[in-house]
């Protein structure tokens, strides 16, 4: 069986801490769906043109086709005060 995945995306600090990730102002739960993966991608695309989460040019790219088609939470480490978390689904 495959196992079944859950994405948040947080704003964060520049280190990622956890005590700078609130579930209070991040609390939409993607799921592992092509629908909710594109929902996820407009959300950091929406952060970044609001100036909160900086991605660099050249790694827009690799971050969009981690988060629309490969591991969303590889898209982390492109990420500059934003973060993709995975939760197991039971």
């Amino acid at each position: 069986m495959k196992e079944k995945h859950a994405y948040l995306f947080f704003n964060c600090d520049e280190e990622k801490s956890k005590e700078s990730m609130n579930i209070f102002y991040n609390k939409t739960v993607y799921q592992d769906t092509k629908k909710a993966r594109k929902a996820l991608w407009e959300k950091i695309e929406e952060e970044c043109k609001a100036g909160r989460v900086h991605i660099a040019d050249e790694a827009l790219d690799g971050a969009r086709t981690a988060v629309l088609e490969g591991n969303p939470v590889d898209a982390s480490s492109s990420m500059e005060f934003g973060t993709i978390l995975s939760l197991d689904i039971i």
